[in-house]
């Protein structure tokens, strides 16, 4: 997800976009939120020294530039934390952080802490450093867990700028006693231990991936607000509830499926609902297929392999008359479409034809067969006869 300008040229540097090889506007973050007023002169009297911070993997947090820095978007700079200072890069400024806050239910108030500076080259290549020991870390911790027989899944572990703190992300389906573990890992690896749950959407959106649609996840990229998905949602979109196409990458439902329910569920207002079959003259009619947004509900007899489309409102009036104690003639009002041949070409337009193809293809090479035949025979008749001595002659 990134911007024109910030593509790279032969390959190997990347161009940037002239804001310290950052995108301006947000658009080559994880987690980013696209800053559609960062062309726009901001007004003096509305100035909002709010700034959101961006850390390891798209965690964002706000900060008060209260220094009066002059920093931009892209800029890493050095925040107050609790027992400490850590390093980001901010990732919006202006009056849209105001919107994030709100979004985020986050106070204005002093409970939010300042940016200290921005980050000079020395606190960059601390920050370096300390990165470097976040893999061996996890690697070590991930044997630490099994050693204790924790049930429990180690999934990131970040490390704080002033290499005093690590913050250790975990799963579990359960709760998890990790008394000794913090122990364990607070004394071999000289560090404050904090250990942070999070569920297993937020798992795969801190790890990333590639999801069925081709796309990168969603979880990743922008969905910050997890909402409970049910098996429902599948219903009334009228997909098959099979857990291996309507999960995700984390074991749960997929959360696009919520994408699209609301307009499913304002087009099922105007479809009846077909408890039981269709009293016809014919027989039961029973319910085989339903286009939602066509507002066409197909039926089947039982004795007839064919489906006969019928609009809504002509199942609401079926309906109507049978719970009165009336069967109607037929499923369509015109009672000849419905019972015609026709439309068994149109369901099997294709296999007719292919019927009709090899049809014709077979009496042809029969004819061909049968001329052929007729030659032969007129060929040796003319031989037999020219063999043959003219009636009363002796030879």
């Amino acid at each position: 997800m990134g911007c024109a300008t910030c593509s790279s040229d032969d390959g190997e540097v990347a161009a940037g976009c002239q804001n310290n090889g950052s995108c301006s506007t947000g658009g080559c973050n994880k987690l980013n939120s696209f800053d559609w007023l960062s062309n726009m002169d901001r007004p003096i009297q509305t100035f909002c020294d709010i700034v959101e911070i961006r850390f390891k993997n798209g965690r964002k947090e706000f900060f008060r530039n209260s220094n009066d820095l002059d920093i931009t978007t892209g800029d890493a700079v050095v925040v107050d934390v609790p027992n400490g200072h850590h390093l980001g890069h901010v990732s919006l400024m202006g009056e849209l952080v105001k919107l994030q806050m709100r979004k985020k239910h986050v106070k204005d108030n002093d409970d939010i802490k300042a940016i200290y500076r921005i980050a000079t080259p020395k606190d960059t290549e601390k920050y370096r450093e300390v990165k470097n020991r976040e893999m061996p870390t996890m690697y070590r911790s991930r044997e630490i867990i099994h050693e204790l027989k924790l049930q429990m899944k180690l999934t990131d572990v970040e490390f704080q700028a002033d290499n005093g703190k690590a913050t250790f992300y975990y799963s579990a389906e359960e709760r998890v006693d990790f008394r000794e573990l913090i122990k364990r890992l607070a004394g071999e690896f000289k560090i404050r231990v904090e250990m942070r749950q999070i569920s297993l959407r937020q798992e795969a959106g801190r790890l990333g991936g590639i999801g069925s649609c081709g796309r990168e996840l969603c979880c990743s990229t922008w969905l910050t607000d997890f909402k409970s998905v049910s098996t429902q949602a599948a219903r009334y979109q009228n997909l098959s509830l099979n857990p291996g196409k309507l999960s995700g990458q984390c074991g749960r439902l997929k959360c696009c499926l919520n994408y699209e329910l609301d307009t499913y569920m304002d087009a099922l207002k105007d479809i009846p609902e077909v408890t039981k079959p269709l009293l016809t003259l014919r027989g039961p009619a029973r319910l085989q297929k339903t286009d939602i947004f066509r507002k066409t509900m197909w039926f089947g007899y039982a004795d007839d392999n064919n489906w006969y489309p019928v609009s809504t409102e002509r199942v609401q009036e079926i309906i109507a008359l049978n719970k009165k104690g009336q069967k109607v003639d037929a499923l369509t009002v015109d009672e000849e479409i419905a019972s015609s041949p026709q439309q068994d070409t149109l369901l099997n337009s294709d296999l007719a034809q292919m019927d009709k193809k090899f049809s014709k293809g077979n009496k042809k090479k029969t004819n061909k067969k049968k001329k052929w035949n007729n030659r032969k025979r007129k060929t040796s008749g003319n031989r037999a006869n020219s063999n043959q001595a003219p009636k009363g002659k002796k030879q």
